[in-house]
C-alpha cells in the first residue's frame, strides 16, 4: 500500500524547536503560576498559586477562583499554544521515524495532530468537553503510536509511553468519579511532567535518528 499523504522527512534541525517549545512552555507556566491571584477549590481563599490545590486549567481562566482578574493567564495561555504548536510540528513530521508505512502510522498521525489541535480550545471556556474529545483521540493516537514504537524496537520509549497512558487513564477516572479527587492537582502535575519527558525523548531520539542517517549519507559521498 503506498502511502501520499504523510510528510517528507525533515531535517534533523527542525526537532529542535519541538524542545525549545517544550522549555518555552515550562517558564511560561511557572510565570503563570508566580502571577496568578489566588484561590483554588480546595480552599477558596488561599493566596496565590498552590502546588497542592490549584490545577493546571486554573491558570487559564479570566478570573482567578477568588474572584479577583486573572493577570496569569496571559502566561498560560501563551504557553499552552507554544506547546501544542510544537508538538504538532514534532508529531506531524513523527511517522519518518518510522521504515514501515502502514494504515495504523496515518491513524497515529492524524489522531495525535487532531488531539493536540483541539487541546488548545481549552481556554474556550469548554473545558470538559475538549478534555474528552481530545484526550479519546490522544489515547488512539498513544496506541497506535506504541504499535509502531514497538515495531521499531524502541522499547524504553515504549515503556515510558505506556506509564504514560496509565497515569493518564487513573487521572480521567478520578476526574469522572471523584475518587481521591483531593490528590488529582497533584497526579496531574506529575502526568503533566511525565508527558513532557516523553515528548522530549521522543524528540530527542528522531532528531539522533535523522542525524545518524544524514552522516551515513555524507560518508557514502
Amino acid at each position: 500500500m503506498k502511502i501520499d499523504i504523510l510528510p517528507v522527512v525533515p531535517k534533523p534541525s527542525v526537532l529542535l524547536i519541538p524542545l525549545a517549545g517544550m522549555g518555552i512552555f515550562v517558564v511560561l507556566y511557572v510565570l503563570a503560576a508566580i502571577n496568578y491571584p489566588g484561590g483554588s477549590w480546595m480552599v477558596l481563599d488561599q493566596e496565590g498559586f498552590s502546588f497542592w490545590n490549584n490545577y493546571l486549567c486554573d491558570l487559564l481562566d479570566l478570573y482567578a477562583i477568588n474572584g479577583d482578574l486573572n493577570p496569569a493567564r496571559f502566561f498560560a495561555r501563551g504557553s499552552l499554544a507554544v506547546l501544542c504548536v510544537s508538538l504538532i510540528l514534532l508529531w506531524y513530521y513523527l511517522p519518518g521515524l518510522f521504515s514501515n508505512k502502514s494504515t495504523n502510522l496515518i491513524v497515529m498521525w492524524l489522531a495525535g495532530i487532531l488531539a493536540l489541535a483541539i487541546t488548545m480550545s481549552l481556554t474556550s471556556g469548554t473545558h470538559d468537553i475538549t478534555v474528552r474529545i481530545a484526550g479519546f483521540l490522544g489515547v488512539v493516537a498513544f496506541i497506535s503510536c506504541f504499535v509502531e514504537l514497538y515495531k521499531a524496537k524502541y522499547f524504553s520509549l515504549l515503556i515510558l509511553g505506556i506509564v504514560c497512558l496509565l497515569i493518564f487513564l487513573g487521572n480521567y477516572y478520578i476526574y469522572e468519579t471523584g475518587t481521591i479527587i483531593r490528590s488529582l492537582p497533584v497526579i496531574q502535575k506529575v502526568t503533566f511532567i511525565c508527558y513532557i519527558l516523553w515528548f522530549a525523548f521522543l524528540d530527542i531520539s528522531y532528531y539522533k535518528f535523522l542525524k545518524l542517517k544524514q552522516d551515513k549519507i555524507k560518508v557514502r559521498h
